[in-house]
């Protein structure tokens, strides 16, 4: 099974949302360790990075066989900056 490496950013912003979204993110992230790539995931163009959209959030992040890194956590409609692992 694969390792959750999220960055800071990502774990503070997933922290501080309120208890429902809170279970629909974690909830995204902990399949995403079973399933990086599910059905409603995308590549983001140009970037080795893939999306996952959950309701008004949007998670990016990155994986191997090892780990699942989650670069950012936020608003769909907000300016995401992208981190690195």
């Amino acid at each position: 099974m694969r390792m959750l490496d999220p960055t800071r950013e990502a774990l503070d912003f997933v922290m501080s949302l309120p208890a429902k979204q809170f279970r629909q993110v974690v909830g995204t992230i902990l399949g995403l360790l079973k399933n990086p790539m599910p059905h409603d995931s995308i590549q983001l163009s140009g970037s080795p990075y893939r999306r996952a959209d959950i309701g008004e959030h949007r998670v990016v992040y990155d994986y191997s066989d090892e780990a699942l890194c989650i670069l950012v956590v936020g608003k769909r409609n907000d300016e995401m900056r992208l981190i690195g692992c």
